[in-house]
């Protein structure tokens, strides 16, 4: 508190500075007959207490929302729009009186530059444990988190941490921080209570001018009546009356009371004092010219319905290599993909309100020995830059293909999934029983994971592969080199013997305790070499045309291979079950905003090569793209269209666009940017390449030709204009923003209607 606002009176009568229960906890002495014990609650009973009814008022119900969305992300801006509280608190004809928990709003900066308002459940209860924690401790009521226990008073009575956002943070509101329940992270997240917001934006005034406008409100205003309605539209009209009633000095500038609802900021900066003078001597009031309109309570009355429902599916996020380097980056990509299928779960599934898909990062690489610094010491000084880089990202391929380190890594991830699992329950007991669990990997995470998942062992896999020592060239002269070649041979029966022996008495309890301790339902893999090495390890194409050529079913009920079409880590999964998709076209993976797509297990097999070309085409020449041209005598991922001819094929409305507007790729446009082709022409170009397709024979595969189950490979749409090199250098990493991607796994983890869920149960079947 400023020594101005403890020394200086206001023209009312009453001390600014009042004691911290006066400032913060108004409500304990009681509003509209509540008494203190009523308004103190339990976490638990707290918002029954609050959405019913307050005291023994029947004109204090809160505001009722029955109406309203359950759940609504917000951005941290509120668009222009009435207050709603017509029906709520602050009734026409009301008095001035103290804030209630449901005007107050709790603000969380994420990002380090705005404040972001909670869902009016997580503000609610930040608001009651808050009121409890100064009812603990009144004298640390008003003492700033960084002003600790200077004072050498005895320690504060804590409070219960309170879960928010989905219960994946906890805000401490002792020190008005949260921080993350199932991952970790250096840097805290500053939290703030809001009570006055600028007109507009409704972004909170700083905690402390705010503290001190609340304080001077309610000495000079309260028990007088308000006007007749509060509406956002007020705010519009300019003041006339030159004269304030009341003011009050800040560190920085000042606030105007000109009524009791017409509040104004003004900065007390040498160049606002200039400008507002100016704007007075031409006749403009004081507050129309420079002031600010603030507000006394959040635009919408926070309520406990107002929250994401419960979480029924969870989804493991993996990363791959180069995480060393970057410790950070998994949690900042993950929250990318979050913020990704937020977006694409209101524009897609809003009717699913019983349902709820979360991502957890899974960093499993900072907790690994490994060598130590074995490999640092011996790394020369030379382009140690370069080096240190390669170290640090390209070495997790050759750890994970030792056998000296390999059971390290394995045994680190599984122990962190199960980590995140058992956590996950024990916070969320009904999940346990009812919930999903789905896992997405990329790059190097994928052959991880898949391991994990299949209990794959290449020890186990030398024994079983090492050649018998009676195929070995005997012809050779010597008896003693024959007498230990005889040797070796019964040695390694007698080897065989003892490890059947030793996987039967391990048989049962390998069944009863598996590596994870949940089943995974999907395992999406992106930008993933997981082909590359089941081929080394000698996989090789059958003739059964399911996942459980190489992963069975019981283990994971479906597999989906993610890849941009010029990522060059990525390979195919599905040429390794069936050899002849390898001339099948992967499924092309939906744009975000088409309208009534096919459905992906409805999408008929294609040819990759329909007809035999008579002259190759050269890498630097450039094709039609295939997302707007039907499929070409060869497929050839990523070209370039480097003239405008050959730009002209795309037809009259790219040309519209100019030359500068094709030279966006569509998969940068599924990251959030603004894309070249509008939406209507993006329609315009799928439904012609299903029409071509549609239409020729030759396209289409062979329905006596054996398919696949369903299918596994789903690739990427490339832009309408693709730099093929340059794609490949960004492609890799570019999957965590991709509103692409996120629709397509949402649109395989929500549960399906029922006719579809019945018809998957029979091809499981």
């Amino acid at each position: 508190m400023s020594d101005w606002a403890k020394t200086n009176e206001s023209p009312g009568g009453m001390e600014s500075g009042q004691p911290a229960l006066e400032r913060h906890l108004p409500l304990l002495r009681g509003r509209r007959g509540l008494s203190q014990d009523g308004m103190i609650l339990g976490l638990e009973d707290a918002y029954s207490e609050y959405h019913g009814r307050l005291g023994s008022d029947p004109g204090s119900a809160y505001l009722d929302i029955g109406d309203e969305p359950a759940y609504s992300e917000s951005d941290g801006s509120v668009a222009t729009k009435k207050r709603n509280r017509s029906t709520g608190s602050r009734h026409r004809g009301e008095v001035v009186t103290e804030l209630g928990p449901e005007e107050v709003r709790w603000f969380y900066k994420e990002d380090k530059r705005t404040w972001k308002p909670f869902v009016g459940h997580d503000s609610l209860t930040i608001e009651v444990s808050y009121r409890k924690f100064c009812e603990l401790n009144p004298d640390k009521a008003d003492a700033s988190p960084e002003d600790g226990d200077r004072d050498g008073g005895s320690a504060a009575i804590g409070v219960e941490a309170v879960c928010v956002r989905g219960g994946l943070y906890e805000v401490d509101v002792k020190e008005k921080e949260c921080y993350p329940v199932y991952w970790n992270q250096q840097d805290r997240i500053p939290v703030m209570r809001g009570q006055w917001f600028t007109d507009g934006t409704w972004l909170p005034l700083e905690e402390e001018d705010s503290d001190l406008i609340e304080q001077e409100h309610l000495a000079r205003f309260r028990g007088q009546q308000m006007k007749d309605s509060f509406e956002t539209e007020a705010a519009t009209k300019p003041v006339d009356s030159k004269d304030a009633i009341h003011s009050l000095k800040l560190s920085r500038s000042h606030v105007d009371w000109h009524s009791v609802d017409e509040v104004y900021l003004y900065s007390d900066a040498t160049t606002s004092k200039i400008a507002r003078t100016v704007t007075q001597k031409l006749g403009f009031s004081k507050a129309s010219s420079s002031g600010t309109r603030l507000h006394r309570g959040y635009v919408e009355e926070a309520a406990p319905e107002d929250k994401p429902p419960a979480t029924t599916h969870i989804v493991f996020v993996v990363h791959g290599i180069g995480q060393k380097m970057d410790q950070g980056r998994i949690i900042r990509n993950t929250s990318m993909m979050r913020d990704a299928a937020r977006k694409m779960e209101e524009k897609h599934f809003s009717d699913r309100t019983t349902e709820h898909v979360e991502f957890l990062p899974v960093e499993w690489r900072s907790r690994l020995t490994l060598d130590g610094d074995t490999v640092d010491s011996i790394t020369p000084d030379k382009v140690r830059g370069l080096r240190d880089m390669l170290n640090s990202s390209a070495m997790d391929i050759m750890y994970y293909t030792s056998p000296l380190y390999r059971d390290e890594i394995t045994r680190g991830l599984t122990l962190e999934m199960n980590r995140l699992y058992m956590l996950f329950c024990s916070r969320n007991p009904e999940f346990e029983e009812n919930g999903k669990v789905s896992i997405v990997s990329h790059s190097l995470g994928c052959v991880i994971t898949f391991d994990i998942m299949t209990g794959w062992d290449p020890l186990r896999f030398h024994h079983g592969n090492a050649p018998d020592p009676a195929d070995l060239d005997m012809s050779r002269p010597g008896f003693e080199e024959r007498r230990l070649l005889e040797e070796l041979r019964l040695t390694k029966l007698r080897l065989r013997d003892l490890e059947n022996q030793f996987q039967g008495l391990q048989a049962s309890s390998a069944i009863a305790a598996p590596a994870l301790r949940f089943k995974v339902e999907n395992f999406f893999c992106m930008g993933s070499p997981l082909a590359v090495f089941l081929a080394l390890r000698g996989i090789r194409p059958g003739a059964n045309g399911t996942q459980d050529h190489f992963l069975p079913k019981s283990i994971c009920r479906r597999l989906f291979n993610i890849f941009h079409p010029t990522d060059p880590v990525a390979y195919r999964l599905e040429p390794l079950i069936l050899k002849h998709y390898s001339n099948i076209t992967p499924v092309q993976i939906h744009w975000y905003n088409t309208t009534s797509p096919t459905p992906y297990d409805q999408i008929r097999p294609t040819l990759l090569n329909p007809l035999k070309e008579s002259a190759s085409v050269s890498d630097t020449e450039s094709i039609p793209s295939p997302c707007t041209s039907p499929p070409q005598p060869r497929r050839h991922y990523g070209e370039s269209i480097t003239s405008l001819g050959k730009a002209s094929i795309m037809g009259a409305a790219s040309i519209g666009k100019g030359l500068g507007g094709i030279l966006f790729s569509r998969f940068s446009r599924s990251s959030g940017q603004e894309g070249v082709a509008s939406e209507s022409e993006e329609k315009v170009y799928e439904k012609k390449e299903e029409a071509t397709m549609s239409q020729s024979p030759s396209a289409v595969m062979d329905s006596t030709t054996l398919e696949l189950e369903r299918r596994i490979d789903f690739e990427l749409r490339e832009g309408l204009v693709e730099s093929r090199y340059w794609s490949a250098v960004t492609s890799h990493t570019g999957y965590w923003c991709s509103l692409d991607v996120a629709l397509f796994l949402l649109t395989f983890m929500y549960r399906p209607n029922e006719g579809d869920e019945a018809t998957e149960e029979n091809q499981d079947l």
